[in-house]
């Protein structure tokens, strides 16, 4: 059996990326993963959002905790599979504060015992505020426990430091975190935490944490202290990966792809697989899949023995004790599985019954009967317009005949003119056209006919002064121009004929004369310039050159609120890497490694004002 831990970073976003464009539904990306539990972090979606395409699976069990006021926000979801698992119980959350409609019963219920505020000491938040109660960290949807029978496991997303004012929410969940698992430790359950917990565990797991100004102060970060206490020797939970994995470096899980700190491996550990040490005899291997495109985090995975034997010689099977017997397949998911929303059992309206289009509508009604004449404007207008629906296109032997059936004399008005019969007859002196006669419009004003002559039609007619002909609008600019002086039009050779005739002309002679350049007017010279200056002005800026490696700088764009959104910067061009030069301010000049990417920095506008102003100078001088 195989867990599976992958933050998404957006659960629609998985598709788009090779290698899962290749499939054509969310069943088969899960089977691609080719584990029993899949638990994902950050997805980003909405109970609303989420399809029967993500939810009910043909092989897959899906359980989903989101955020309770913000869409498009964290989340997180399990995944099992249908043919080898099935979970006991299932709950959303850690404080045991979230219910379901109705509330579960003690029996479904994944603890006897549930953190109270009381008991933890809190940090208290900007205003000097300590949670009273555990609800307001269970908002954000970042929880699922999902009893195995084995082991309970819990699936987290726990929140990210981005300002000093997340920090005390950040701390309280993770408070929250260590007393559940502590309580689910005291009613005698092994315990498997996964997910996403925002914390490097140690300097080996940080990209800088080999420098030694941060492995000096890698501990003074309150997150990181909790998380080495939280851990063995000093904690009750084991960090799987790293137990087979004790000294491997580059072992990371997430990069910023903003500024592609993949391609050098420049990231973070901060994805794990935790268990309790009863567990350990089962784990068979764990690792990292950083292969694995498609979010900036890649999966992590640990693997657990079919079976076991103890130091007394008894064998212990994990079907046996995960309740998966041949039973398993047939037994129905926890309450909490999105197959039994109301939205996917027909008990509920759709919000999108209430945007059917009115054509959908229309044609399941029945077809309407032509009643007798109206006699009423408005039941005329009525009747035309039903009438319309009911009415077969105008066939091909009636090219006049109108979709919309004429009114009767007495209700139309008298003021509108009836527009003249169609005459089907050439006027005298006219050749018969061979064209099918076209039905006239009363709103157009019908051709007038040609009256003229075959002979009259043969002689050119004569242009007003100031009036130029049409072709010669279309003369192909090398063109030669007739001489004014000239008797007879030039000769025309057809370039298009046979090899023979063509090779039998005579081949005109061309002559050249080299003169001397001619001295240039100021006229010329100020044209000259000028064509310069706009030259100049509209030529592209090429980027400047960082001054550390002297190569072509990277153009970027302020993307930011502000003052300067929308303003367009040169960086150094080469990645990011262990030790690259993030400045004097938050790197020591001993520190740096001049492989990566050095500190340059400067505006874009900077560089077409110094481009300008050296044209300027280095221009021809009158």
């Amino acid at each position: 059996m195989r867990i599976l831990s992958w933050n998404l970073n957006g659960v629609r976003t998985i598709p788009q990326y090779h290698p899962w464009n290749a499939f054509k539904n969310w069943d088969a990306i899960l089977k691609e993963l080719q584990a029993d539990i899949i638990c994902f972090q950050e997805m980003k979606s909405s109970r609303a959002a989420v399809g029967r395409d993500v939810a009910l699976l043909d092989s897959f069990d899906s359980f989903f905790s989101f955020p309770d006021s913000k869409g498009g926000y964290s989340g997180v979801a399990v995944y099992t599979d249908t043919r080898t698992v099935t979970p006991l119980k299932a709950e959303e959350g850690l404080s045991g504060r979230l219910q379901q409609k109705p509330p579960q019963s003690p029996e479904e219920r994944v603890s006897r015992s549930y953190p109270a505020a009381h008991d933890l000491d809190l940090v208290p938040d900007e205003d000097e505020q300590t949670p009273y109660d555990l609800l307001a960290l269970d908002l954000e949807g970042r929880a699922l426990v999902l009893d195995f029978g084995l082991f309970v496991l819990i699936n987290l997303y726990c929140p990210n430091e981005g300002s000093d004012a997340r920090f005390p929410y950040k701390m309280n969940y993770h408070l929250m975190l260590q007393e559940r698992v502590k309580g689910l430790i005291a009613e005698g359950r092994e315990v498997v935490v996964v997910g996403d917990l925002n914390v490097c565990a140690a300097p080996i797991d940080h990209c800088d944490g080999h420098l030694p100004s941060n492995a000096s102060t890698f501990w003074d970060h309150p997150a990181r202290a909790w998380m080495r206490d939280w851990l063995t020797p000093r904690g009750p939970l084991v960090d799987v990966l790293r137990r087979f994995w004790p000294d491997r470096k580059g072992m990371y899980t997430c990069w910023n792809t903003k500024i592609s700190a993949r391609e050098t491996n420049y990231g973070t550990r901060i994805d794990y697989v935790l268990v309790t040490p009863g567990l350990l005899p089962w784990i068979k291997a764990g690792d990292i899949q950083p292969s694995i495109k498609g979010s900036d985090h890649c999966p992590v995975f640990v693997d657990f023995h079919d079976e076991i034997a103890t130091d007394a010689g008894e064998k212990l099977v994990l079907r046996d004790l995960m309740h998966m017997r041949e039973d398993a397949a047939k037994r129905e998911p926890p309450r909490l599985a999105a197959k039994y929303w109301p939205e996917f059992q027909g008990k509920q309206t759709l919000v999108s019954s209430f945007f059917t289009k009115r054509g959908a509508e229309m044609k399941a009604l029945p077809a309407p009967t032509l009643t007798a004449a109206p006699t009423t404007a408005s039941d005329l207008l009525l009747d035309v317009s039903d009438t319309q629906l009911l009415l077969p296109p105008s066939s091909a032997t009636e090219p006049h005949a109108s979709p919309v059936p004429q009114a009767s004399s007495s209700t139309q008005p008298a003021t509108e003119p009836s527009p003249p019969p169609l005459s089907l007859t050439p006027p005298p002196g006219s050749q018969a056209s061979t064209k099918p006669p076209q039905a006239s419009h009363p709103s157009r004003r019908r051709p007038r006919a040609d009256t003229s002559t075959p002979a009259e039609t043969s002689k050119p007619k004569k242009l007003r002064t100031g009036q130029s002909k049409l072709s010669s609008f279309f003369t192909p600019a090398t063109a030669p121009k007739a001489s004014r002086t000239a008797a007879a039009p030039p000769e025309i050779v057809d370039l298009c004929g046979e090899d023979e005739e063509f090779s039998e002309a005579p081949l005109p002679t061309i002559t050249s004369e080299i003169r001397p350049p001619s001295q240039g007017s100021k006229e010329d010279e100020s044209s000259t310039k000028r064509a310069a200056s706009w030259s100049a002005l509209f030529t592209p800026v090429p980027p400047p050159l960082c001054t550390v490696h002297g190569e072509p700088a990277k153009e970027h764009r302020v993307n930011k609120a502000g003052p300067n959104k929308g303003r367009t910067f040169y960086l150094c061009a080469r990645p990011v890497g262990p030790g690259y030069d993030k400045g004097r301010s938050e790197r020591l000049r001993e520190e740096v490694d001049h492989r990566y990417k050095c500190n340059f920095f400067k505006w874009a506008s900077d560089v077409k004002r110094e481009a300008m102003r050296s044209s300027a100078e280095g221009g021809p001088k009158a």
